[in-house]
């Protein structure tokens, strides 16, 4: 029998999804705040980035290069690969989406991890399919966890690699263990938004991988260590196949002309992300022994925040910490949403932050 609609109704499983909540930005009648809650990079962009966007600025009743091929270009320039493999977008969020309508529909299995990046799910779940999750071990991703969840309904895996909001990494030896144990029609997505920070002999973001074979896809963003985080831009590095389903779906101008312009400046400018990079691997080894010196536990990280566990105690859980730093101007990432409910994340800012809240964590745990 016909059941009249009353109103528009969204397709089944749409209101089952929670939507995205980025890190909050406000402290309240605080005059000076400092927002370590995006991962942020505390140089910004690339004055050679600003310029670019700048000059972009004068022509703006022009549509964009619906190919974004000088950005592609820049790209294919810096890590060496060929601009065909490459399709940019609107941040990777817009490409890991297009991933999921593409490949995945009512009745697929996608798998994502337990700390994984919460994206993930909800794209799994906005193309009709299911989301598979498994657990991590002491906040590292299991490659054997993943291999045993993975079914004849498998479609994509979404590996963040560093994890967010870990800071964790896998090593690429286990990458190519879990590459080879997935069926050749699994999708492995390999999400390497921090992968720049990544300063480890036995980590590969994932060009290695992508270039071997037909079912290996490599994310990355300008949001991070380029500092474009306000013009989202994003690029994934695919095989031939994929690339063409991709580009077929996706928005004819998904990238604007400024953005463009600015994205290829600033990653031609590795010694301007060198500098960030250097900064951030000082800090992040200063800022994780500070806490751990005060009694904090502290999740190893590879990337440009840490990951701060508190004891669970009355008057010193993360809840607490997070009220007292906010009073003070210091803006964290609450991350209960990740599965870590008495966890908050850091961004590695500027000295000053830096330095501030380790004064008011120390403040914080002496008080009685």
């Amino acid at each position: 029998m016909h059941v009249a609609m009353t109103k528009p109704t969204p397709r089944p499983g749409i209101l089952d999804i929670a939507a995205y909540v980025p890190g909050k930005e406000h402290a309240p009648g605080v005059a000076r705040v400092f927002k370590l809650s995006s991962n942020e990079t505390p140089f910004g962009p690339s004055p050679k980035a600003i310029e670019a966007f700048a000059a972009a600025a004068a022509h703006l009743e022009k549509y964009p290069d619906g190919q974004a091929g000088a950005l592609r270009e820049a790209i294919a320039e810096v890590h060496g690969l060929n601009a065909a493999n490459i399709l940019c977008g609107n941040g990777s969020d817009e490409l890991l989406g297009l991933l999921c309508h593409v490949y995945l529909g009512p009745g697929d299995e996608g798998i994502v991890t337990e700390h994984g990046f919460l994206v993930y799910k909800i794209q799994i779940m906005a193309a009709g399919a299911t989301p598979v999750t498994v657990k991590e071990s002491e906040c590292r991703v299991d490659v054997d966890a993943i291999l045993a969840a993975v079914t004849d309904k498998t479609k994509i895996v979404f590996l963040a690699n560093p994890g967010n909001p870990t800071g964790t990494y896998v090593p690429l030896s286990e990458v190519r263990r879990l590459h080879a144990g997935l069926p050749p029609h699994v999708i492995l997505v390999l999400d390497a938004a921090y992968a720049e920070y990544v300063r480890r002999n036995d980590y590969e973001a994932g060009i290695e991988l992508v270039s071997g074979n037909r079912n290996v896809v490599m994310t990355r963003t300008f949001s991070k260590v380029y500092g474009l985080a306000a013009l989202r831009i994003g690029w994934t590095y695919a095989p031939a196949e994929i690339i063409d389903a991709l580009d077929r779906v996706r928005g004819p101008f998904n990238i604007n002309a400024p953005a463009m312009a600015a994205g290829a400046a600033a990653i031609r400018d590795q010694a301007f992300t060198a500098r960030s990079v250097a900064h951030n691997l000082d800090w992040l080894a200063r800022v994780s022994e500070a806490l751990t010196t005060l009694g904090l536990t502290v999740t190893p990280s590879v990337a440009n925040f840490i990951l701060i566990h508190f004891p669970d105690v009355d008057g010193k859980r993360a809840a607490d910490a997070d009220d007292f730093l906010t009073r003070r101007g210091f803006i964290l990432r609450a991350v209960q949403a990740y599965g870590f409910p008495n966890a908050l994340r850091m961004t590695i800012a500027g000295e000053d932050a830096n330095t501030g809240v380790i004064n008011a964590l120390t403040e914080f745990m002496e008080r009685g």
